[in-house]
């Protein structure tokens, strides 16, 4: 199994991860790490030059154009296993991870990719007030945690899975801790360039896409915690955009043609998102929220200009 991390100015979260992968049952043949830091910036390169000789696999460190996207295409061409897991800076698995995820491929052999099951991310719907108003409004056509609303082009966030067991199918699945087969890559696949630095949905579309060929799995018993770390982040504003832009590309580009009716779907969720960001700027005073509303109505003017059309 080769394991792939995009990263960009998290020296400490990569060497972290390094020790943390060297803790595995089953040990990765090797691991690539990708930096999208510009040259002069050798943070990384120098913490994981320090670790890499003491480590029980080998682990090449490669520069390449910034982007998560960009990043991870770099890393998958220079992989070499069956099996390539594609696990971020800032998770950290259990130490049976690997070995669990490479079981379930030995037995469903029509699994072109397995994901984990992030321990520490669960919410329930009463937690997150949008979701109550998501079903009262009629929002969406499913709610199940992993699909892909393909009437309204939204993705329904895996973490509102419960802790399980076993496997479950699913649309799309996060980069953030999921192995997939070669053969997925073999096929010419990739993460599309349009997903340019900060990535928002470059995993779902992707996943989308080999879902059409490959059957998709959550496990369960490979489990994993995300430390989301705030190194390397980008502000509200540019979250805000994506989540207009972004959206809608994957949404044309994987529900074809788009009917009147997808999109009266697709803007009036937007519709209720604009109005929630703006009651939260106003109840919280936060200029975050602030950031994120200008950003989605930049989103929607971009769509409206055709930035997020596809090829």
């Amino acid at each position: 199994m080769s394991v792939v991390t995009p990263t960009l100015r998290r020296p400490v979260e990569v060497v972290e991860l390094l020790q943390n992968l060297s803790h595995q049952t089953l040990l990765p043949s090797e691991v690539i790490l990708v930096d999208g830091a510009p040259a002069g910036e050798n943070a990384t390169e120098q913490s994981v030059a320090s670790v890499a000789a003491s480590l029980p696999f080998h682990c090449r460190y490669t520069r390449s154009a910034r982007g998560t996207a960009i990043q991870r295409n770099a890393g998958i061409e220079l992989a070499s296993s069956q099996l390539i897991a594609l696990v971020d800076d800032d998770i950290r698995l259990d130490p049976d991870f690997l070995e669990t995820v490479a079981c379930v491929f030995e037995k469903e052999k029509e699994a072109g990719a397995v994901v984990g099951y992030r321990v520490n991310e669960h919410f329930t719907p009463r937690e997150a007030q949008r979701w109550r108003w998501y079903r009262r409004l009629n929002l969406l056509t499913t709610y199940e945690p992993g699909k892909y609303d393909f009437q309204s082009g939204y993705p329904i966030n895996a973490n509102l899975q419960p802790p399980f067991t076993g496997v479950r199918a699913v649309d799309f699945m996060t980069t953030a801790c999921a192995v997939w087969r070669r053969e997925v890559f073999d096929s010419g696949l990739r993460f599309d360039p349009f997903f340019r630095d900060f990535g928002v949905l470059e995993d779902a579309h992707f996943s989308l896409r080999a879902g059409r060929q490959w059957q998709l799995l959550q496990c369960g018993d490979a489990r994993c915690r995300h430390l989301e770390s705030p190194h390397g982040r980008v502000d509200s504003r540019r979250v805000g955009y994506k989540c207009v832009v972004n959206y809608y590309f994957v949404f044309q580009d994987v529900v074809r043609p788009l009917t009147w009716r997808h999109q009266l779907r697709f803007w009036r969720f937007q519709c209720f998102e604009l109005f929630r960001v703006a009651s939260s700027a106003v109840r919280r005073r936060r200029m975050t929220d602030l950031m994120e509303l200008r950003g989605r109505l930049e989103g929607i003017r971009a769509v409206w200009r055709g930035i997020a059309s596809t090829r």
